[in-house]
């Protein structure tokens, strides 16, 4: 049964997998390692990647109770404290170098707000009061240096000023904003109230949530826009399928954290058309296809992509009692099992397969962006919500 699987690929695979690339010399984690499993000790460490690896081993000791996951923890939250976190201008770098120092000093909103998720997970892990202050400067950092009149502004120099957003800008377009930004921001700031339960962070939750309402999601398509210019206006023509599933049970959480519960039918009544509607394009023999950019659909089963319709189709079953999207999941697990999982000796999970199953030699296995989060996420909430099948 599932839970069982995803609790040995968690605790025998994925997990194991991460604790070995710890630097003990350097602090944090070792930042990449190539297609053939070669590591590359000296390679810069990316914030992003640490923010997700603190969140991943901080979760994992939640729910496990194991202390070698808060130790692993720790040991990330330090890099992330003493190394990535700008405390003379505010919000965090970029990138850093493999001894911790700084690399990229760019701050972008989508990067400070995994280090709200982190370290407010780390505080709902272990109770570090330091670790929730500084998410509450992080958010405060956001609120006071990135906003303008119609929400999130993304890219900047290390001292405020606006830079080209080329980190979240793809398919040959410059976005303004994102539909990226403001999911994780919703996905942050729904960790840090239940850190801290304070209203000032729930209003600004109920902000974002009513963007995605009103703004990112299209009720002719039941599907969610990608990128915007400054005034949130529509650029491009994007379908992102896994950024789609991803949103429905993050803002199901969000909803719940609150307590709203009018809140909660609404979002559970949209989350279920998008979910139906991605059930419907996007699921090919068994996985998901990664996007659609005007006409052309992307075929190629992305490793996050995967993870994140396992948790997004179960949860569209908890919502709805539809035993097909139950039935969805199951196949995209079990697709995953076979395609994804890298199961050589050393491995973890390709980052990209072609709809043939033929992995991209050109893609990392641990880089700024390929990390624990997600795959890591998937087994942890399968676990949690305990749907057996």
């Amino acid at each position: 049964m599932i839970i069982n699987e995803v609790r040995n690929e968690l605790e025998n695979h994925i997990s194991p997998f991460w604790e070995k690339l710890i630097d003990k010399e350097n602090g944090g984690f070792y930042g990449f390692m190539d297609y053939n499993l070669n590591l590359d000790k000296k390679a810069d460490k990316g914030v992003i990647l640490h923010s997700r690896i603190l969140w991943f081993f901080s979760k994992c000791y939640t729910i496990l109770k194991d202390e070698k996951y808060l130790e692993y923890a720790t040991h990330a939250y330090k890099f992330i404290k003493d190394n990535c976190i700008d405390y003379e201008l505010g919000g965090v770098y970029w990138m850093m170098d493999y001894k911790g120092g700084v690399k990229d000093d760019m701050k972008h909103t989508y990067n400070i707000a995994f280090a709200i998720y982190a370290l407010s997970a780390y505080y709902n892990a272990c109770g570090d009061k330091e670790a929730l202050s500084l998410a509450e400067k992080l958010f405060n950092d956001v609120e006071t240096k990135t906003l303008d009149e119609y929400g999130y502004m993304e890219a900047f120099t290390r001292e405020w000023v606006l830079a080209d957003n080329d980190a979240l800008s793809e398919n040959g377009l410059q976005a303004d904003k994102t539909m990226n930004a403001i999911l994780h921001l919703i996905e942050a700031y729904t960790e840090l109230y239940k850190a801290n339960k304070n209203e000032k962070v729930a209003e600004r939750l109920k902000f974002l949530l009513w963007q995605m309402e009103n703004v990112v999601y299209d009720p002719e398509t039941d599907a969610l826009k990608v990128f915007f210019n400054t005034k949130l206006e529509l650029i491009g023509d994007i379908h992102s399928y896994g950024h789609d599933i991803e949103a429905t049970w993050l803002c199901d959480l969000a909803c719940d954290v609150l307590g709203d519960e009018e809140l909660k039918e609404r979002f559970k009544e949209m989350n279920l058309k998008i979910s139906r509607n991605i059930q419907k394009i996007a699921i090919n023999n068994g996985a998901m296809n990664n996007e659609r950019d005007k006409d052309h659909i992307d075929t190629k089963r992305v490793w996050w992509v995967q993870a994140e319709a396992i948790v997004g189709f179960t949860n569209a079953y908890q919502h709805s009692g539809d035993k097909s999207f139950l039935d969805t999941a199951k196949g995209v697990w079990e697709y995953t099992k076979r395609e994804v999982i890298d199961h050589r000796e050393g491995g973890e999970w390709y980052s990209e397969v072609t709809a043939e199953g033929k992995p991209f030699e050109n893609k990392e296995e641990v880089g700024p962006w390929k990390c624990p989060y997600h795959n890591g996420r998937m087994c942890l909430e399968i676990i949690e919500r305990g749907i057996d099948y």
